[in-house]
């Protein structure tokens, strides 16, 4: 039974750092402290500043470039009862960033303020020309963008032209040059001393309002209430989990748990989610529904929800986002399969060490999952696109090694709009460049990816035997490491020797359940893979037949029960142990 993907095996620190840490902290559990060291917390007060964030942790929001002009315009503003308009990305990070900004300066500072949320369809991405004519039909002489609008060079200027002066919050890449804004707020910016670079769109509008807070001796406290929005950004725009986004995160993960706004509370009550909430729990249970919003219909749904005043406003206004989430589902499921349908029979797809597909019936406001999953079947970058207004539009996913803003840097030629990240981006290109489009891009990734394995990476931080698993373990230091994500993951754990003891079980047609132990007789722990039907049951249950051993990847997660709980682990790949 071969493994699907490259088991690389984190280091083992050195074990002198090991036993110093354990003697540190009183703590004799050398796989938790290992998981420490090997993460680079290797002291009593870097373990504290880990574990127990505080908001001392945050940096002086005025340490960022343009902080004070825009603190400045900001106030004159508001003395002069000026209208603003509050404009963000439709996303997640966009639509929490919105309802951050407009909350604050609207409830807490009594601005007179609206918020413009582009149409994914009619406008696209970005700060669009009906949205600052909208601005000038309507008298806004100031316009806060949130999670966009580092290249809105001709918009801004349109802007100036117009009487309408612009404070860029952003958080994306600049290019060479930034627009000519009254100020730009954008960690990334090369000319921008901020200590932390990775704020996510909402947390670059949060330090606009904590700098407006401070130069004017209000209290922090009102604006601390939108942490849970904060929580929600971070986990969707999939940013480090260091620095500065843990400490919101952490904090935010504890409103959510404790008091959340009557939106968010609505949305966990429906998933079933209680305290402890954990960054997963955003992940599936809220990103999905609030993206819906502006992938099926328009984003503005998501911010009226999430701006709900009460309980009862709240569940009127979740119950069409849920079903806009549930139509993403079926629309997503039927493009995924006419995506892979592609592949059968094609050579060249099936060669390729890009994927670029085109359909012109999809849904524009899904294909940037459907990048996702057709990027994690194939381990290559992909491009789904389709058409919108005469012009191809798409999502591009990428893999390890490979950065796909810099190859549609270099695809710029063949293009008409793009941005984003290194491993995710947007674009538009005109129908008649699609062809060279794809040669070109495939040509980059034969050059980026020449020494790159066709198969994932999987990180396997620490061999663990079956027998120092425990509830205590999971519930007493595991949990501790929490919040986890990018930076930060939750460890990838590999046990083997074990034996199946068990014989595999089928759910749902794709997905696996078996036991496994340290002997072929004893009932095991619990072990389940999603998905993995098709590459694993075949030899699962050879291994349990023959009794031969085998060894898993896997995460510690705890499964509840009618008031039980119990450990199960989740695995993420199989291997024969020879």
């Amino acid at each position: 039974m071969e493994p699907k993907k490259n088991w690389k095996y984190v280091p083992a620190p050195p074990a002198a750092e090991v036993e110093a840490l354990g003697e540190a902290l009183g703590l004799k559990n050398s796989y938790f402290l290992s998981l420490l060291v090997s993460r680079g917390i290797k002291t009593f007060q870097e373990v504290k500043d880990f574990m127990v964030p505080e908001i001392s942790q945050l940096h002086d929001p005025f340490l960022m470039k343009d902080m004070d002009k825009a603190v400045e315009r900001l106030g004159l503003a508001l003395e002069s009862g000026e209208k603003i308009l509050i404009y963000g990305d439709y996303d997640v990070d966009g639509t929490t960033a919105v309802t951050l900004v407009y909350s604050y300066l609207a409830g807490i500072l009594g601005a007179d303020c609206d918020y413009y949320i582009p149409d994914r369809y009619a406008e696209g991405y970005g700060v669009s020309q009906a949205g600052i004519q909208y601005a000038k039909d309507n008298d806004y002489t100031l316009i806060i963008s949130l999670d966009c609008g580092i290249k809105a060079h001709e918009r801004v200027a349109w802007c100036n032209e117009n009487g309408i002066d612009f404070i860029i919050c952003d958080h994306h890449l600049p290019e060479a040059t930034i627009p000519d804004a009254v100020a730009v707020l954008d960690p990334k910016r090369k000319d921008c001393p901020y200590p932390f670079k990775e704020l996510t769109g909402a947390g670059v509008g949060f330090k606009l309002m904590m700098a407006f807070a401070v130069a004017n001796d209000l209290e922090l406290d009102p604006l601390w209430e939108s942490v849970d929005l904060l929580a929600c950004s971070i986990a969707a725009d999939i940013v480090p989990m260091n620095g500065e986004n843990r400490v919101l995160a952490f904090f935010g993960l504890a409103k959510l748990g404790s008091n959340p706004s009557p939106g968010l509370a609505y949305l966990l009550k429906k998933a079933k989610k209680k305290a402890p909430i954990q960054i997963s729990d955003i992940v599936f249970s809220i990103s999905p529904i609030i993206n819906a919003a502006g992938r099926m219909d328009h984003a503005h749904g998501a911010v009226k929800l999430m701006l709900a005043a009460d309980d009862q406003e709240a569940e009127a206004l979740a119950e069409a986002v849920i079903q806009q989430n549930l139509d993403r589902r079926v629309v997503e499921k039927e493009i995924v399969g006419q995506a892979l349908a592609m592949f059968e029979g094609n050579d060249f797809l099936l060669s390729a060490r890009s994927t670029v597909l085109f359909n012109p019936a999809w849904h524009k406001g899904v294909v940037g999952i459907v990048a996702s999953k057709i990027q994690d079947q194939y381990f290559r970058p992909t491009i789904i696109l389709t058409e919108s207004h005469g012009q191809l539009v798409g999502s591009a996913r990428s893999v390890r090694g490979f950065d796909v803003h810099h190859a549609l840097e270099e695809c710029a030629d063949l293009l008409e709009q793009f941005g984003g990240h290194t491993h995710a981006a947007g674009l538009h290109l005109k129908p008649d460049n699609l062809q060279a489009f794809i040669e070109k891009f495939e040509r980059i990734a034969q050059e980026g990816l020449a020494n790159i394995s066709l198969k994932a990476d999987l990180p396997v931080d620490i061999q663990i035997p079956l027998e120092a698993l425990s509830l205590s373990f999971y519930d007493k230091l595991l949990v501790r490491l929490s919040p986890y994500g990018p930076g930060n993951m939750l460890p990838n754990f590999v046990s083997g020797p074990v034996f199946v003891t068990k014989s595999p079980f089928v759910m749902k047609e794709e997905h696996l359940k078996i036991y496994v132990g340290s002997t072929p007789d004893e009932r095991g722990l619990e072990v389940v893979g999603f998905g993995m039907k098709a590459d694993f049951y075949d030899g699962l249950c050879a291994a349990y037949e023959q009794r031969l051993p085998i060894k898993l990847v896997y995460h510690l997660e705890v499964n509840e029960y009618l008031g039980n709980r119990t450990l199960q682990l989740r695995a993420l790949d199989f291997a024969s142990f020879n």
